[in-house]
């Protein structure tokens, strides 16, 4: 029975920790390479900014009590990531599936969030 609890909270933890290597290789590479990366915003100042919030975004994510903020904030972002990529006409498909690993890492670790209340 213990056995099957860890391996069960080892399966449920699996995807989170998938999608927060995604976003924290994201932040660090825009932190320590603003200068390199060919994007719509060319200001180093504002790319190392976004990588720094998708850190924070990721703590927060991984954190329990902050899970719902963390995985707004990191679906917001790759959402928009996914319209830049619509409006350049790069392929979005894995953009959109990031976003919805996400939400389903969320709804794993805490379902309780995803389900509508009946206050009558």
């Amino acid at each position: 029975m213990k056995r099957e609890k860890r391996i069960r909270k080892a399966l449920i933890w699996l995807p989170s920790l998938v999608i927060s290597t995604i976003f924290i290789q994201n932040g660090i590479g825009k932190i320590f390479h603003s200068d390199q990366m060919d994007k719509i915003v060319t200001n180093n100042t504002v790319i190392i900014s976004v990588g720094i919030i998708l850190l924070i975004a990721t703590a927060l994510f991984l954190y329990n009590k902050t899970i719902v903020l963390g995985t707004s904030i990191l679906a917001l972002y790759m959402t928009f990531i996914v319209f830049i990529h619509m409006y350049k006409g790069k392929p979005f498909e894995v953009v959109v599936l990031i976003v919805m690993c996400t939400i389903f890492a969320a709804y794993l670790r805490k379902p309780q969030f995803f389900h509508i209340k009946d206050e009558s």
